[in-house]
């Protein structure tokens, strides 16, 4: 048994093409030399994502068609030398076809496999955006009237490096080869039928005959070559050489003083800068040398109501970014005193900065008022509360703040307010 899996009895119906595609890819990865752990699959909702416990390689299982989006946020957040594979269904293909599109584009380094068996395997049988015209499912038992998507076209048209369709049967590991040795973004689509639903309904249907008869043509292309998308530097990481499609690193300039972990939360009014502010923070706090998370909250009518921002700083990797109760509270408004009222009372240590205009709430925490809106105006009220929290912390020295506004229209303001 190979040791990328755990089981050689796959839980797959019997004679399905999802066989051959998982010991396919094992064998490409065997002769590509890697080991399991160099290796994150990534599935998502459907027949080809219940093998997950089968591999001994990282695994992540995600929402239906979101398979491709998650594999690419990881390709572009690490630095690692991880060979990232996506194993997707037609059905996931089509409902997350921006993300592959856009993967493309992007020229993301990972090498997705879309199952193509034509229909919905998991769900009963239904017609998905890959079934050719003249396919009989469940529900369009006199065939399907719609033509399909060319799948591989659309992602070569895209921007992708590496692109191939085979007919799902024998030795495809050659493929599969070429697609993890690109450097940037490659698909292979393998064309399979389920013997389920797809044989049950198309009775003595070849898949070869099919793959002819609707216009499936197997095939490799290769494209222009340009560089593969980049990730950030992670902030202990040395420069890495730019590309065109890289993401410049922070350069780190100087040391935060912080220990552990530091939670904290700017709360304020939509349009005011409440965003901006947190970027500008976590920008600094990576000049600083530390790690940093930051999350938005706002209402779906954009400029309206609160506007909350939750940065979490850390001299350490974050593994998972959640507050419960925040360390350091900025508020420069009603709006998002009212929204973070809640975190404020529970707070039983830490600080809370709070503009003068607004009543003092109940809570544990050292509550530090400050006219940030007075001083600053509310456009600049959150930087102006962000700008408070640097000087009088210490956590982050003055200097990174500087650096990460820059030349900016922050950094005009900031100069103003300092």
């Amino acid at each position: 048994m190979s040791t990328f899996l755990t089981d050689a009895e796959l839980p797959y119906c019997k004679g399905c093409g999802h066989h051959l595609v998982v010991h396919n890819t094992v064998k490409a990865l065997a002769a590509a030399g890697l080991s399991p752990l160099d290796v994150v699959l990534v599935t998502d909702i459907g027949c080809h994502g219940i093998a997950d416990s089968n591999f001994t390689t990282h695994t992540v299982h995600g929402l239906h068609g979101r398979s491709v989006a998650l594999a690419a946020g990881i390709a572009m957040g690490t630095t690692s030398d991880k060979k990232i594979i996506v194993y997707l269904g037609d059905g996931g293909a089509t409902i997350g076809l921006q993300h592959i599109l856009e993967a493309a584009r992007l020229n993301v380094d990972l090498t997705a496999v879309v199952h193509n068996n034509m229909l919905y395997g998991m769900t009963g049988g239904q017609p998905s955006g890959l079934t050719p015209e003249g396919f009989r499912t469940v529900i369009t038992p006199q065939g399907n009237v719609l033509s399909h998507h060319d799948l591989c076209r659309l992602v070569r048209d895209a921007g992708a490096a590496y692109v191939a369709r085979v007919i799902g049967l024998g030795d495809f590991s050659d493929v599969l080869g070429r697609a993890l040795a690109t450097d940037g973004f490659a698909l292979v689509e393998v064309l399979e039928i389920c013997v389920r639903y797809g044989a049950k309904m198309n009775p003595g249907l070849r898949l070869r005959e099919l793959a002819n008869a609707a216009g499936y043509e197997p095939g490799e292309w290769s494209c222009t070559a340009r560089p593969s998308f980049r990730p950030f530097s992670s902030p202990r990481s040395a420069p890495q050489e730019a590309t065109l499609l890289d993401l410049q690193p922070i350069e780190i300039c100087c040391a935060s003083s912080l220990a552990g972990r530091l939670n904290l939360v700017i709360g304020g009014s939509a349009g005011e800068g409440v965003q901006q502010a947190a970027e500008l923070l976590a920008h600094a706090s990576i000049a600083a040398g530390l790690y940093v998370t930051k999350k938005g909250s706002y209402p779906v009518t954009v400029g309206t109501g609160f506007s909350t921002a939750e940065v979490v700083l850390s001299n350490s990797p974050i593994l998972y970014h959640g507050v419960s109760v925040p360390d350091v509270v900025i508020i420069t408004s009603a709006d998002g005193l009212q929204h973070n009222l809640e975190w404020i009372c529970r707070m039983d240590k830490g600080t809370l900065w709070l503009d003068e205009s607004l009543p003092v709430p109940e809570t544990g925490a050292e509550v530090r008022v400050r006219n940030f809106r007075a001083r600053a105006g509310a456009r600049n009220a959150a930087l102006c509360g962000v700008l408070t929290f640097v000087q009088e912390s210490g956590v982050i020295p003055l200097e990174a703040l500087v650096k990460a506004a820059g030349s900016s229209p922050a950094g005009t303001r900031l100069a103003e307010l300092m």
